[in-house]
C-alpha cells in the first residue's frame, strides 16, 4: 500500500513585518499543562502580544470571532491539533496570518509545519521575527482540518476515554470489537482512485496532504502542506473478498456515503459528521508563519 512521492514544498518562506495587533489564544488544559509549564502567556505578553486564556465553559470560536472583529491582525493558538484547527479556520476565512505553539500533547501539525516541538515557548517568535508561506488545508463538508478525518475504527477509537492515554492500546481493542465474530462495522461507501466500490471498510483516514507511509525516517509525517492532494488511506474488513485489504492514494476530493451519522476524528476531536461526506483541498488558503531561524536552519516545513 502506498502513495505518489508526495512534491516538495513549492512556495519558500518569505520574511514578513510583525503583526501590529497580534492575538494568541492559549489552552490550559492541553498537553497536561504544556502552556503553563512554559510560561507562553507571560512571555507573550512580554513580546506585546494580546493573550486569551480560555476557562471551562467558553467558545473558543466565539472568542476567536471577538477578537477579528476587535481588529486583530494576527491569530495564533497555544494549544492541542483541535483548537490549533479552530483557530486556523478564523484565520483562513479573514486571510490573517496564523502562528501556532505547541501546547498539545502529539503537536502533530507543529511537527509538519517545521516548528520546534520541543520549544514551547520559542514558537512564539513567529510573532517578532516570522517568516510566512501559504499551505493547504482539508475540508469536510465545509469544516476545515489541518491534519487529518479519521472514520470506522479510529473515529471510535477518540470517542473513549482511554484514548488520550494509551492510543495505541484502545485502537487495538477498538478494532478488535469491529473486527471481531460479530463482523460490526460502520456502514461506509466509497469508490477509490480504480474505480473499485468498497462497502465494508474498517478504517479511511483522509489527510490534507499525504502522509509518507512508506519512506523512513518520515513515515506519518508529510512531506509536503502545499502539494494540492488530500492523502486517502482505507483499510478493507477481512470478508472483503479477493481484493487488496488496503489500499492508499491522493485526490483533490471525496465522496463517502453512509445511512446515518458518522463517528469520526477530526484533528483528533470527537465528532458526528452527517452524510453524505464530502471531502475537499483548500489549495493554499492559510497563511502560516513561523520563527525565521527555524526556516533558516533548513528544518523540513
Amino acid at each position: 500500500m502506498s502513495l505518489p512521492t508526495p512534491r516538495p514544498t513549492r512556495h519558500p518562506w518569505q520574511r514578513v513585518d510583525p503583526p501590529l495587533h497580534p492575538v494568541l489564544f492559549v489552552n490550559p488544559q492541553s498537553g497536561n499543562g504544556a502552556a503553563g509549564r512554559a510560561g507562553v502567556a507571560d512571555r507573550a505578553r512580554s513580546r506585546g502580544i494580546n493573550v486569551v486564556t480560555l476557562t471551562p465553559g467558553q467558545s473558543l470560536t466565539t472568542l476567536v470571532d471577538v477578537a477579528v472583529t476587535s481588529g486583530a491582525d494576527a491569530l495564533g493558538m497555544a494549544g492541542g491539533d483541535g483548537s490549533l484547527a479552530a483557530v486556523a479556520a478564523a484565520a483562513a476565512s479573514h486571510a490573517l496570518p496564523f502562528i501556532c505553539v505547541p501546547a498539545g500533547t502529539r503537536n502533530h501539525f507543529a511537527a509538519d509545519l517545521g516548528v520546534d516541538r520541543r520549544d514551547v515557548a520559542g514558537a512564539l517568535d513567529a510573532f517578532i521575527e516570522g517568516v510566512e508561506r501559504r499551505i493547504d488545508v482539508g475540508e469536510v463538508n465545509d469544516r476545515m482540518f489541518l491534519n487529518n478525518v479519521s472514520l470506522a475504527i479510529y473515529g471510535e477509537a477518540v470517542r473513549q476515554s482511554a484514548y488520550r492515554d494509551a492510543k495505541v492500546r484502545t485502537l487495538l481493542e477498538t478494532a478488535q470489537r469491529v473486527l471481531g465474530p460479530s463482523r460490526r462495522v460502520p456502514a461506509l461507501h466509497l469508490v477509490d482512485d480504480e474505480g473499485r466500490e468498497h462497502v465494508r471498510l474498517a478504517l479511511v483516514l483522509v489527510s490534507n496532504n499525504p502522509y509518507a507511509l512508506e519512506r523512513p525516517p518520515a513515515r506519518g509525517t508529510r512531506p509536503s502542506l502545499d502539494g494540492g492532494q488530500l492523502g486517502v488511506v482505507i483499510i478493507d474488513t477481512p470478508d472483503n473478498g479477493p481484493h487488496p485489504p488496503g489500499r492508499a492514494w491522493s485526490t483533490a476530493d471525496l465522496d463517502v456515503s453512509a445511512p446515518g451519522p458518522v463517528p469520526a476524528g477530526i484533528d483528533g476531536e470527537a465528532v458526528d459528521l452527517q452524510p453524505p461526506l464530502h471531502f475537499a483541498i483548500r489549495p493554499m488558503a492559510l497563511r502560516v508563519r513561523i520563527p525565521a531561524r527555524r526556516a533558516r536552519t533548513g528544518h523540513r516545513p
